[in-house]
This record gives C-alpha cells, sequence and structure tokens, in this order.
C-alpha cells in the first residue's frame, strides 16, 4: 500500500479553484494532495519582437518554486534561474500554445506565472493543468471586454505523472516514491488524445517499451479525471 492509503493507479485527490487572486485576469490554485500551484494569467498588449507587426499574439509561462515549498528552503532565482527551472518553464509554455490558435489573439500575450507554493511531487505536471485553467479564465476576460472576437483555446490541455517504484508501476509520484523511482514520466495531452509532450526518463535500470505503453495508459485514464475536472471548474455556462 502506498503512502496516503492510494491503490497504483489512484491520482491523488486534486482540486482547481479559479478566481484565487483578485487583479490577475486568470488564476486558478491547483491542488494535488500536499502539492499546491498558484497560477495567475496576465494579458499584456505587446508581444516579442519578432511577432510586432504579424498580427499575431502569444503564450509563455513562468515557474518558481517558494523557498518553503521545499522540505529545506530554496533560495530565490533572481538573477539566474536553475536549469530545471527553465525546462519547466519551456514545458508549460509550449504545452499552452499547442492548444492555442494565437492569431485569434491579436498582438497581445498572455503570461501565466506558476508558483509553487507547496511541493511533494508533481509540480510541473500540476502547474500545467492548472495554468491552463488560469489561461481559460484570462481568455474569457479578454473576451468579455471585447479584445478578442474569439477564443484562441482550440481544446484542454493537462498533464500527469507516473513511474517505476521497487519494480511496480504507479500513477502520480509524490517526492518520496519520485526521489527512489527508477524511472518516471510525465505525459502531457490533449483532450481529444493527442500527445503535446512525453519526458520519460531511465533513473535506475532502462524501461522496456512494454512498462512505457503500460505507462502511458495509466495516465492516460488518469487524465480523463483532470479534463473532467478542468471543464467542472469552469461550470455549464463556459462549457456549452
Amino acid at each position: 500500500m502506498r503512502l496516503g492509503g492510494r491503490s497504483p493507479d489512484e491520482l491523488r485527490p486534486v482540486s482547481l479553484e479559479l478566481g484565487y487572486l483578485k487583479y490577475a485576469e486568470g488564476s486558478c490554485l491547483a491542488s494535488a494532495g500536499n502539492t499546491q500551484v498558484l497560477c495567475a494569467a496576465s494579458v499584456e498588449k505587446r508581444v516579442p519582437p519578432f511577432l510586432v507587426g504579424t498580427g499575431q499574439g502569444w503564450v509563455t509561462a513562468e515557474y518558481a518554486l517558494l523557498p518553503r515549498s521545499t522540505h529545506q528552503r530554496t533560495a530565490r532565482e533572481w538573477e539566474r534561474p536553475r536549469g530545471r527551472t527553465q525546462e519547466i518553464k519551456r514545458f508549460i509554455g509550449r504545452a499552452l500554445r499547442a492548444v492555442c490558435d494565437l492569431s485569434a489573439l491579436g498582438e497581445q500575450q498572455v503570461i501565466v506565472d506558476c508558483d509553487v507554493i507547496q511541493a511533494d511531487g508533481g509540480t510541473r505536471t500540476l502547474a500545467l493543468t492548472g495554468g491552463f485553467c488560469a489561461l481559460k479564465q484570462a481568455i474569457e476576460t479578454l473576451k468579455g471586454q471585447g479584445r478578442v472576437e474569439r477564443s484562441p483555446i482550440i481544446e484542454h490541455v493537462a498533464a500527469t505523472s507516473v513511474g517505476k517504484v521497487d519494480g511496480e508501476l504507479l500513477l502520480d509520484l509524490i517526492y518520496e516514491e519520485d526521489s527512489r523511482a527508477e524511472m518516471d514520466m510525465n505525459l502531457a495531452l490533449t483532450e481529444s488524445g493527442r500527445i503535446v509532450e512525453i519526458q520519460a526518463t531511465a533513473e535506475g535500470m532502462p524501461f522496456t517499451f512494454d512498462e512505457l505503453d503500460r505507462l502511458y495508459n495509466l495516465a492516460r485514464t488518469a487524465l480523463n479525471h483532470l479534463f473532467e475536472l478542468q471543464h467542472a471548474a469552469f461550470g455549464p455556462v463556459l462549457n456549452a
């Protein structure tokens, strides 16, 4: 039995609380067990230099760990973000752009800040799942203000983690499991089942294609539930 009494194919309790911040165009407090990520989407009336004059918008992301979100204090990254931070923020930004028609934004950009309040494994996947909700709410704000004619969002995107721990395939690893995993994988999918990104690494013994396939199916089933939670957070009006 896993810590917390979960079965191998069971997600931690997940909640997505929209509108958590007063001033952001979109925000979501995403929680999965003891992991919490505060996601805020801000809209700016500008785009990166390479998009000026194209009529196309941009979506990007930032990611950070608050100093005591971890077991030991994590120093703030004032000047030069660590490689892990850069990797995760690019992962989130790529995934969000993958489900957007950026031409529908016009020349404005949405920056999704994902700040980890408490870390117990799965911060990047939860940041993407909650970050999408913040992005979608920001788009609804823009529509309400008449700043976009149609939503650039094509479909939902979410992510989860899977791995092999003590020879067993597990879904949604907590820190204690992830720190001793023989292999782990982060999977980001669209709601229609298209792959946005797969990050799979052997930490010890190399894994087989059969194990990869089983892990993919484990994650795919869980992601269906996460998409349901995303839709439920917005209610029947925005999902009509």
